[in-house]
């Protein structure tokens, strides 16, 4: 009797479930070696930049690699205690070498960043740092009363670290000390919290008025006859034709005091000419611009969900008794929750990272959370601060992601 117990083999004896394995094998290789390139040139290009800056939110080495000898003396002393002989013997050797190589400058900076004031004092000692002599200590408070605050090296062991937390506590609004505690910044610098919070309530505020404004043009757009549809399609997205500068420096021409908007109110009896709405530069011109300018991308996710929702439903609960509404809100709304849900995401995501429409139409009041790292990246030139707070943005807006997700849910997402 023979075995038919064993294995199926292929012609070559080979085992059949092996030879299925090699051939899988090869073809998802294949494939793999197809968007290898893709993986890349993201990695290249997206992961590793983004990696990179924000990995500056919690290194900073422009101390402690041009002031080593301070750096190993203050890493020794406990924060609290008087100042040692030891520790004013290796500034005073370090502020002649960063001025010899033209480095005090940044030292200084960095050093400024943890006690406003401490610049100015920095390069004038490292200019007379030279002629100093012993007992150093003594010298140094000689130059300048403020070398004995305990507070001046206190901030000098906090700059010298190269690994921090002080960018991180700093873009929450709290201080990192000598001593390794966290506490809250003063009231006059708390900024940031402030930034975030006005951030996420005029994304959301955007993204509530682009879905009241939108689902009813997408709903249009829907019912139409494709020929009208398709041509009504065309003014939807042709400010996406169009620069987002002109866009926005439209609406500074239609909404400032003297404005096209203010002057109808004002033909119209709706208000003075002496008390003209306030329209722009603020927290309301935010608002107005960004929901204008995001208001496309909540109409097409619409618009491409309600296109496959086939009218027959509608007419089929009108039969039955419904009322208009009632088939409205019960029958046809919760077939359009997946293009809500992705126009919403998507409008809101979007709204969170903007920069220069509340830059040119916000003034003091719209300013988001993203026109503080824009100015700490090209002014304040404090890298580390705003690679900080990028990273409190990403964590933000992936924690929204993650609710959206426990509400909503993702698989409830179309775009189309």
């Amino acid at each position: 009797m023979t075995d038919t117990t064993g294995p199926i083999l292929a012609a070559d004896g080979t085992p059949l479930k092996r030879k299925l394995m090699q051939a899988m094998f090869r073809t998802r290789a294949r494939a793999l070696g197809l968007v290898l390139p893709l993986i890349a040139f993201i990695a290249a290009f997206f992961i590793v930049p983004i990696v990179a800056f924000l990995f500056q939110s919690v290194h900073d080495d422009t101390y402690a690699s041009r002031m080593p000898r301070s750096t190993a003396a203050v890493a020794k002393w406990d924060g609290t205690s008087p100042p040692t002989e030891e520790m004013a013997a290796a500034l005073v050797a370090d502020l002649v070498d960063a001025r010899k190589n033209k480095t005090i400058g940044q030292v200084a900076t960095r050093v400024n960043r943890e006690l406003p004031g401490t610049r100015s004092l920095f390069t004038s000692t490292a200019r007379k740092a030279k002629k100093m002599k012993p007992p150093y200590m003594e010298a140094l408070v000689k130059k300048d009363r403020e070398w004995g605050d305990i507070a001046v090296w206190q901030a000098i062991k906090v700059a010298a670290k190269e690994y921090t937390p002080a960018y991180l506590a700093a873009a929450v609004d709290a201080k990192y000390n000598a001593d390794g505690s966290i506490v809250a910044q003063d009231e006059n610098r708390r900024i940031h919290i402030k930034l975030f919070g006005r951030t996420l309530e005029i994304s959301l505020l955007v993204t509530i008025f682009c879905l009241i404004l939108g689902y009813p043009v997408a709903y249009l757009l829907s019912t139409l006859p494709v020929r009208t549809s398709n041509l009504l399609l065309i003014l939807v997205l042709l400010p996406f034709w169009t620069s987002l500068l002109v866009r926005t420096t439209a609406w500074i021409a239609l909404l400032q005091a003297e404005g096209v908007i203010n002057d109808l109110l004002v033909v119209f009896g709706v208000t003075t000419d002496d008390q003209r709405f306030s329209l722009i530069y603020n927290k309301t011109g935010t608002l107005i611009a960004m929901t204008h300018i995001l208001l496309p991308f909540m109409i097409l996710p619409l618009y491409s969900v309600m296109k496959t929702i086939p009218p027959s439903y509608v007419r089929a609960a009108r039969s039955m008794g419904a009322t208009g509404w009632t088939a409205f809100w019960r029958v046809y709304v919760p077939q359009t929750i997946p293009g809500v849900g992705a126009g919403a995401i998507l409008v809101f995501i979007l709204a969170i990272g903007y920069y220069i429409t509340p830059a040119l139409v916000g003034g003091q009041e719209g300013q988001m959370i993203s026109n503080i790292i824009d100015f700490h990246m090209r002014k304040s030139l404090n890298w580390n601060l705003a690679a900080a707070l990028g990273l409190f943005l990403l964590i933000f807006t992936l924690m929204c992601f993650w609710l959206y997700d426990r509400i909503v849910g993702i698989d409830n997402m179309k775009l189309g």
